[in-house]
C-alpha cells in the first residue's frame, strides 16, 4: 500500500504539476478529540482526522484571472485532477479585480516539521471534572449537558514564487448547560482555551449552579429599554458582528455603518466617548493565531493574491475612534487606507479597568444581567441593527444584587450605536461567544453596562 502524501508533499506536487502561470496551494490537517454528555452521563467520545487541499490557479494575459478549488482527503491521482481543474476554471473565470503580485518570503524554518495532533486522553481532566459536576447536579435534582472539544490544525502554504509557510492552531472549547429536572430553569456557561488541560469544568459548574439558584425566584418583566449588564460572552457575540462588518470596500461604497454620509468611510470618526479599544494581534497571549494571511478564496474581505502576507497588531477602534477597516491590498488601493487584512482574534479593552461582572452588578441600582445571546441576525447593515434572543437566564438586578430570573426577550440593538451608551466597562478576559463560537473562538472581552438596551418584545425562549 502506498503511504499517504504528507501535506508538504501535496503542496510540492501540486506546484510541480500546475501549468498555470502562478499557483498557490494550501494544505491542512486537523485532528479533533471530543467528549459529549447529557443528563449527567458521558454519552460519546471520539477522534477525527481531516485533510484538505486548496489549489489556486492564476493565468495571465490581457487580464489576470484566478480560480480556487478545494478537496478533502485527496490522493495523488485526485491531486493531479484538482490542479488541472483549478487551471481550467481560472481560464474561464472573469478578470480578477484583486489581482496583485504574489507574496514572496524565505521558506519557514519549520516547513519540514510534521503536523501536530491531539487525543481523547488530553481531555482526561475534563472527564474528571465532569464526574464531580454530575454528582453535584444530581444532588440538586438537576441535569448537566454539553460537550468539550480540542482541535489542532496544521496548515502548509506554498506558492510558485517560493513561499513556504507553516502554522499550527490549537483550539479547545467547553460548553456546559444545566437544567432543573422539571425543565423550568436553565443556565449556560462556556470557555475556550488553547490547551485541553485549561478547560476548567469546575469554574463553569460554579457559574451554572449559581445561575440556576438565582432562577428559583422568577418575575415577569415587560418589554422596554433597560440598563443592561452584558457579560464577556455576550459582548463577544456583539463585537464579532462589529468586526465582521468592517469590510473597507463595503464601507467605501456606502453600504455599511462605517460609511460616511456623502462618500468615503468613517475612519477617524469617534464612535464613543468611552476610551474603548477593539484590536487584533496574531501574537496575543492565549489567543495566538496565524501570523500571515491564509485565504483559500477571494471575497469582499480577503484576496488569494495576499496569501502569505505578514499580519501584525492592528487597532480597529482606538480609544473610542474608528481607526482601521478590514483591507486587502486591493481594497487599500481603492480606499487610500492602509492594508489591514483580517486577523483571527479580537479583544475589546478599557484602559485601567479592573471590575468583574459581579462588581458591575454591585454598582447597579436597577437593571438586567444577561447570560448570553443567540440567533443573532443583521436587520439593517447601514446602522448594523441586530436582532436576536436572550437565552438561559435574564436576571433582575435591584440595589446591587441579583434578586430573580426575569423574562426572556427579543432584542433590537446596534452594537456600534450601543458603544455610545456604555456606562461602565470591566476588565477584559478570555471568553467564548455562544452564538459565533463555532466560527470565531479567540476573543478577550470585558463586561459592559449599557444604558437603555432595547428589549423590543417578550420571547418564549428558555
Amino acid at each position: 500500500m502506498t503511504a499517504p502524501m504528507t501535506p508538504q508533499e501535496a503542496v510540492e506536487r501540486a506546484l510541480a504539476t500546475s501549468t498555470a502561470d502562478d499557483c498557490v496551494v494550501v494544505a491542512s490537517i486537523t485532528h479533533t478529540a471530543n467528549l459529549r454528555w447529557a443528563n449527567n452521563t458521558l454519552t460519546t467520545n471520539g477522534v477525527t482526522r481531516s485533510t484538505d487541499v486548496t489549489v489556486i490557479s492564476i493565468v495571465n494575459g490581457a487580464e489576470t484571472r484566478a480560480a480556487s478549488l478545494s478537496r478533502t482527503g485527496v490522493d495523488e491521482a485526485d491531486l493531479v485532477n484538482l490542479v488541472e481543474a483549478s487551471r481550467a476554471a481560472a481560464a474561464e473565470s472573469p478578470a480578477a479585480d484583486d489581482a496583485a503580485p504574489l507574496v514572496t518570503a524565505p521558506a519557514a524554518a519549520d516547513w519540514d516539521d510534521v503536523p501536530e495532533d491531539t487525543s481523547v486522553q488530553g481531555l482526561g481532566a475534563v472527564a474528571g471534572g465532569l464526574a464531580d459536576a454530575f454528582g453535584q447536579a444530581a444532588a440538586r435534582d438537576e441535569g448537566r449537558y454539553g460537550f468539550a472539544e480540542h482541535a489542532v490544525t496544521t496548515t502548509y502554504l506554498g506558492s510558485s514564487t517560493g513561499l513556504r509557510l507553516r502554522d499550527v492552531q490549537r483550539d479547545g472549547r467547553l460548553e456546559l448547560t444545566g437544567r432543573s429536572a422539571d425543565g423550568s430553569r436553565s443556565a449556560w456557561s462556556g470557555l475556550r482555551a488553547e490547551d485541553a488541560e485549561a478547560l476548567d469544568v469546575a469554574g463553569l459548574e460554579r457559574d451554572v449552579a449559581q445561575r440556576l439558584d438565582w432562577s428559583r425566584k422568577r418575575v415577569d418583566l415587560a418589554a422596554g429599554r433597560y440598563e443592561t449588564i452584558l457579560p464577556p460572552a455576550a459582548v463577544a457575540d456583539l463585537m464579532v458582528d462589529v468586526y465582521w462588518s468592517m469590510g473597507a470596500l463595503d464601507a467605501h461604497e456606502g453600504s455599511t455603518v462605517y460609511s460616511r454620509p456623502g462618500g468615503g468611510t468613517r475612519v477617524g470618526e469617534r464612535l464613543t466617548d468611552t476610551p474603548l479599544t477593539l484590536r487584533s494581534d496574531p501574537t496575543m497571549p492565549g489567543l495566538r493565531c496565524a501570523p500571515f494571511v491564509i485565504a483559500p478564496v477571494s471575497s469582499r474581505l480577503s484576496s488569494v493574491f495576499d496569501n502569505g502576507l505578514p499580519l501584525g497588531s492592528v487597532d480597529w477602534i482606538s480609544a473610542g475612534t474608528l481607526a482601521n477597516l478590514l483591507q486587502t491590498r486591493h481594497s487599500a488601493a481603492v480606499t487610500g487606507l492602509p492594508a489591514t487584512p483580517y486577523v483571527d482574534n479580537l479583544a475589546l479593552e478599557s484602559p485601567g479597568a479592573t471590575e468583574s461582572v459581579d462588581d458591575l452588578v454591585a454598582r447597579t441600582e436597577r437593571g438586567l444581567l444577561l447570560t448570553c445571546l443567540w440567533y443573532i441576525r443583521v436587520v439593517d447593515p447601514h446602522s448594523l441593527l441586530l436582532t436576536g434572543l436572550t437565552r438561559d437566564g435574564v436576571f433582575l438586578v435591584e440595589h446591587g444584587e441579583v434578586v430573580a430570573a426575569g423574562t426572556n426577550f427579543r432584542f433590537n440593538e446596534s452594537p456600534v450605536g450601543m458603544l455610545r451608551r456604555v456606562t461602565a466597562a470591566g476588565r477584559s478576559e478570555e471568553t467564548f461567544a455562544r452564538e459565533f463560537g463555532d466560527y470565531f473562538t479567540r476573543t478577550r472581552m470585558p463586561a459592559l453596562r449599557i444604558a437603555d438596551f432595547n428589549m423590543s418584545s417578550v420571547s418564549q425562549a428558555s
